[in-house]
């Protein structure tokens, strides 16, 4: 059963050692991340699950490793406890939600599932569920970035839907999802609008129980042109 869930940008830069001089212009979305994925170890998971986009379908399980060595910083990351078992590499979005878990000082069970971007809501939902079942108490990180085509320096450069999608987003994850927004997010608008949160947050849709408990948008932005959110479910 999911008892809490955090949702959380993905973007390397909120790795300060990766931001360098940058990095005081995303102080206010890690202290956003700090507070949400806070609630969700206050409410004493025996599983917690990290949720991020990657290239393939796959559980990392505790002790997997990541690294933010291709942006030019010596930090690598584990998920969880370190473990001497071979396992594959993180992919970044997994990578930063690891840098997250460390930095509140989770010690305890977690697994990474990867999902691709263009994975379909049915396969989704049933992967939402799948993941609420695996004990008793679980709790989400759930990594990924809304649109990225804000402004005309942003990544996908500029895309006047980017405003409107990104307002929706933000509404469903205050909302707890509760019209299905996450859920009906086009596959292909997605990619138009570089969004990496879609297969993520559909998963953790179908995983929450609509009937009962509060939702807390704590953080949305556009820095860099790139649609931030932080929200807290529990």
């Amino acid at each position: 059963m999911l008892v809490a869930a955090a949702v959380c940008p993905c973007p390397p830069l909120l790795v300060p050692e990766v931001a360098a001089g940058a990095a005081p212009e995303l102080d206010a979305a890690r202290t956003a991340c700090d507070a949400a994925l806070g609630a969700v170890l206050a409410a004493d998971p025996e599983l917690l699950v990290v949720v991020g986009e990657g290239p393939r379908t796959a559980f990392h399980e505790q002790g997997a490793r990541g690294t933010f060595r291709a942006f030019g910083v010596d930090v690598d990351v584990v998920l969880g406890a370190p473990s001497d078992i071979p396992a594959e590499p993180l992919p970044l979005s997994l990578s930063v939600g690891a840098w997250l878990l460390a930095r509140a000082g989770w010690d305890g069970p977690v697994r990474g599932y990867e999902v691709p971007g263009d994975s379909s809501w049915p396969a989704n939902g049933e992967d939402g569920v799948h993941i609420a079942a695996l004990a008793d108490r679980v709790g989400l990180l759930v990594m990924g970035d809304g649109t990225a085509c804000r402004t005309l320096k942003a990544p996908g450069y500029l895309d006047e839907r980017a405003e409107g999608v990104d307002a929706g987003i933000a509404a469903a994850l205050r909302d707890l999802d509760a019209d299905g927004t996450l859920a009906r997010l086009d596959a292909d608008l997605s990619r138009e609008l570089k969004i990496s949160g879609r297969a993520p947050w559909q998963i953790l849709s179908a995983a929450w129980d609509k009937d009962n408990g509060t939702g807390d948008l704590l953080y949305e932005d556009a820095p860099y042109g790139v649609g931030y959110f932080v929200a807290s479910w529990t």
